[in-house]
């Protein structure tokens, strides 16, 4: 005897359901291999060419690769926006967070930058808590307190792996954090690939109002090859994440990001054959886990 109607109907809704979320999954772990591909081109360009160049050059290649993919499949309609001023913030926002990702990545090694960065959630909590005014259960409190921690062992303020330069990661947390906050009150408000294009340009604009100070001219072909790939890779990687939110739900794709630990960790093994030292792998298993059980709470909550 064949199901019910009904029930036929709620199966097979909750079969493409299931495979939308796998495809977001596997989306958003490719995005972030993305990332990591993007950080290590970012740490070998940044040996030859001046900071504001290289930051240009990757928005640049990321705005048009941008414009051509969301104008083919959205068209003209993807340039209307109705929040121009938030726009403009999150894209300042954006650009603060990678320039500081850059002076950041120059003084690093990449498994100990991504994973200073993977706290970004955790201090959307806590802005959340003191500026929004949202409720956080003691649980959330204790992971953020467990992120921070993880935070200190990499950094280690007062011992002799810790250098005033590592404080340009916590300015990247500080600007990341506000750019994740400006994002989440313009969802569902704005088309994601708008929002996308508009940041993209944005960024472009205000890193060139100083590239005319520092340009020089590149000789070296893989210097090229080098911006090329970080456009590129900056491009697809926020055009994956963007289509991986469209496909599941946030709460399902987020311990998925904390993936890109794991690439950046392979990274810095294969290019720099750098491998973290004891208190950095256990800052990092402290984000990964604050991070990932974060997510696990955020599913409980939306059942």
């Amino acid at each position: 005897m064949s199901p019910p109607p009904l029930a036929a109907d709620d199966l097979q809704a909750r079969r493409t359901r299931r495979r939308s979320a796998l495809v977001g999954i596997v989306l958003t772990v490719v995005a972030c291999a993305c990332f990591a591909l993007l950080d290590t081109a970012t740490k070998l360009v940044s040996v030859g060419v001046p900071l504001l160049m290289a930051l240009w050059m990757r928005y640049l290649f990321q705005s048009v690769l941008t414009t051509a993919f969301v104008l083919h499949r959205e068209g003209l309609t993807a340039l209307r926006t109705t929040q121009p001023r938030f726009q403009a913030l999150r894209g300042a926002l954006f650009t603060a967070t990678s320039l500081f990702g850059f002076i950041s990545i120059m003084h690093m090694p990449l498994p100990e930058f991504t994973a200073v960065v993977a706290t970004t959630p955790l201090c959307v909590t806590v802005v959340a808590a003191l500026w929004l005014h949202q409720r956080v259960s003691a649980w959330r409190w204790l992971l953020v307190a467990m992120g921070l921690t993880g935070t200190l062992a990499i950094i280690r303020p007062g011992s002799d792996a810790f250098t005033w330069a590592l404080l340009w990661p916590l300015c990247l947390l500080a600007s990341g954090t506000g750019y994740q906050v400006i994002s989440s009150k313009m969802a569902g408000h704005e088309s994601p690939a708008t929002t996308q294009l508009y940041t993209s340009w944005i960024a472009t604009a205000l890193v060139s109002l100083g590239v005319p100070f520092v340009w020089q001219s590149i000789t070296d072909p893989w210097l090229w090859v080098g911006m090329f790939t970080m456009g590129l890779s900056s491009a697809v990687g926020h055009m994956l994440l963007l289509n991986a939110y469209a496909r599941t739900t946030p709460v399902t794709i987020a311990p998925f990001l904390y993936s890109q630990i794991g690439f950046a960790m392979l990274a810095g093994w294969l290019v720099y054959r750098h491998v973290p030292d004891a208190w950095s792998l256990a800052g990092i298993a402290a984000i990964v886990l604050s991070g990932a059980a974060s997510a696990w709470l955020t599913v409980r909550e939306t059942r």
